[in-house]
């Protein structure tokens, strides 16, 4: 898809959204949802997405539900650091398929990092529900 089109309400984190598909939830407010990537690229990868809206990528947003949404990622990147003590973490948000997104409902990664690890290719082999839903917990625990 190119950075121009329709928002799709079938795509997957709609259903997240609407409940019809189940998700590590991390942490919600009024605003924002964040759930563990079930394609993670290291151990703890975190999405948030924000709540009501139909923004395919950050281009088509309004800025007042970014203001939202980066408050949302700030929160729970901390919470990341907190619970899963990484060297660093990068934080990145694609728009458009030619630049590596894949589902087309405004999202942005938080990915643990440690030093002498290689990441997994983004939407590589999927995670285990078991251990998403302890780490969530784990990153949960440390938003305040």
């Amino acid at each position: 898809m190119s950075l121009d089109g329709t928002y799709d309400a079938g795509n997957i984190f709609a259903k997240i959204l609407r409940g019809e598909m189940p998700s590590a939830r991390v942490y919600e407010d009024d605003h924002v949802y964040a759930f563990m990537d079930v394609f993670p690229q290291s151990r703890g990868h975190t999405l948030v997405i924000p709540k009501h809206s139909t923004a395919r990528n950050l281009l088509e947003e309004d800025p007042a539900v970014l203001g939202h949404l980066f408050g949302g990622v700030q929160r729970v990147a901390r919470a990341v650091r907190s619970a899963l003590k990484p060297d660093g973490i990068t934080i990145s948000q694609f728009n458009g398929a030619p630049a590596g997104q894949t589902v087309f409902h405004l999202h942005v990664h938080i990915i643990p990092r440690w030093e002498g690890q290689t990441l997994a290719r983004h939407g590589g082999g999927m995670a285990d529900p078991a251990e998403l839903k302890i780490l969530a917990e784990q990153i949960a625990a440390q938003i305040s």
